[in-house]
């Protein structure tokens, strides 16, 4: 190679790299159309109920004309209160007055015994649970609330895990109690651990994408783990004009000082 067409490739080269190395709009914005480099999600899961898996916890309140009843299924007036302003998971106290999801799936209901509930929704639960406790209390019903949830965020410079507090929490929400991503954070592939009831799963999405809205991805689920990674401009640390100028007026004195030397 002649030594122009070699000044040539290196001037290339460090402005590719430049290039390369710049923290664009497209690539932290949320809500961008769809594009070559934006994916189309409309064609996945939205969101469904929540299926309930071994090792959850639910809080089951009976409803009964006997007052015995309600108290040997609910405990006192107090207790329920408790658990109720808590089905967050924040009170150490929820587990006392909650039923677990044992690894049959099961939970063991005093007088009813075991009642299978695992892989149906908190509503279908309600139903079962009713059926099962029909036999011994003819009018009775059942209110049950899946305790204890909760979502971890993980990244390069944060880790947290928060309370799902209310029925839906989609990510944008989700990410916001666990302070934003920063400008490094990559919203191109974003990662989820979700547990399912045939073990664990990892999934990735581009947060950037606003068909996010009808795919699986947008609303958490309990105890997913979202996974956050940095890109690699965080080398460079470009998050302002002054910096990109910076950044240029560097990588072409660098350029001319090689282009001399040659």
């Amino acid at each position: 190679m002649s030594i122009k067409p070699f000044k040539f490739v290196l001037f290339v080269s460090c402005l590719v790299l430049f290039l390369s190395s710049c923290i664009t709009a497209s690539k932290i914005n949320y809500l961008q159309e769809t594009k070559n480099y934006i994916p189309s999600y409309k064609d996945t899961v939205s969101y469904s109920e929540y299926l309930i898996k071994p090792g959850d916890r639910l809080f089951i309140k009976v409803y009964s004309p006997d007052d015995k009843t309600n108290t040997l299924f609910n405990g006192e007036g107090n207790m329920i209160s408790n658990v109720l302003n808590n089905s967050g998971g924040s009170s150490s106290n929820t587990e006392l007055f909650t039923y677990l999801v044992h690894d049959d799936g099961t939970v063991q209901l005093p007088m009813a015994g075991d009642v299978k509930v695992s892989g149906s929704s908190v509503r279908q639960s309600r139903d079962l649970i009713e059926a099962a406790l029909k036999p011994f209390f003819k009018f009775s019903t059942a209110s049950v609330i899946l305790t204890g949830r909760s979502f971890s965020v993980i990244s390069n410079n944060k880790a947290g895990k928060y309370s799902i507090t209310h029925e839906k929490v989609n990510i944008f929400e989700a990410l916001a109690m666990a302070g934003n991503l920063d400008e490094f954070g990559d919203r191109r592939k974003i990662r989820i651990i979700r547990q399912t009831l045939t073990g664990p799963t990892v999934k990735t999405f581009d947060l950037r994408s606003k068909d996010i809205l009808h795919s699986e991805f947008y609303y958490v689920q309990s105890n997913d783990v979202i996974y956050i990674q940095n890109m690699h401009e965080e080398i460079y640390g470009m998050t302002s004009f002054a910096s990109m100028l910076s950044f240029i007026m560097t990588t072409l004195s660098f350029a001319i000082y090689i282009y001399k030397l040659m």
